[in-house]
């Protein structure tokens, strides 16, 4: 189906045609079209957004896309900021996993370039403690995805290079530079009861409920 006569509209929208945004939980995508679709009895204007970190596209109501945590690929200097914040002094996180896990989770929900780089430095100084469990090492994962994958956009550097500045300033960083000791006693590690956790998975689906996959 041709999109001519959708494209060649020109919306006044907070994110313009072609625009590069950050979808939380998702990566980078870029807005391949804004058109008009028939809901129920009236027209709603979407967000066509293609990721290609999924090689998946969506569609996205305008008027949800600020609620859905939808925004701009933050500037350079947001994005040192950012790779700066990782070598910086930080406070010891919960030994309890389950508090650990939801706390670093709402960061990723949140979605901002700090929030998420603040799980990557969280969860990789405690992987150097104790093992992650499994699901802490798919937190880790994924919020190094997608500090990456903003990062290069922001700053116009390849994916392998930013990785290796991300690891290089976390090896780099000096015990003192701690607040407190790791071994805090908010509660015991433990490994996690699949029963009693939820994955990204679930919270993606969520997402879903407000757009959907094109």
């Amino acid at each position: 189906m041709s999109h001519h006569s959708n494209t060649s509209v020109s919306y006044h929208t907070p994110f313009k045609l072609n625009q590069q945004v950050v979808y939380p939980l998702q990566g980078v995508g870029k807005i391949i079209s804004i058109e008009e679709r028939p809901f129920k009895d009236k027209k709603l204007l979407y967000y066509v957004i293609y990721l290609e970190v999924s090689d998946m596209t969506v569609m996205v109501p305008v008027d949800k896309a600020e609620s859905l945590g939808i925004r701009a690929i933050v500037s350079k200097e947001e994005a040192e900021k950012a790779l700066n914040f990782i070598s910086e002094e930080y406070e010891p996180v919960p030994t309890d996993w389950k508090l650990r896990y939801q706390m670093n989770l709402d960061l990723l929900k949140q979605g901002s370039v700090i929030d998420i780089a603040q799980v990557v430095r969280t969860l990789y100084h405690r992987s150097k403690i104790k093992e992650l469990p499994i699901l802490e090492r798919k937190l880790f994962d994924s919020a190094l995805k997608l500090l990456v994958d903003e990062i290069s956009y922001s700053l116009g550097l390849r994916k392998e290079e930013i990785e290796h500045m991300i690891f290089s300033k976390l090896e780099a960083e000096a015990p003192e530079k701690v607040k407190a000791s790791h071994t805090s006693s908010l509660g015991d590690d433990e490994e996690p009861d699949l029963d009693e956790t939820f994955d990204l998975e679930e919270e993606e689906e969520e997402e879903e409920e407000e757009s959907f996959e094109y």
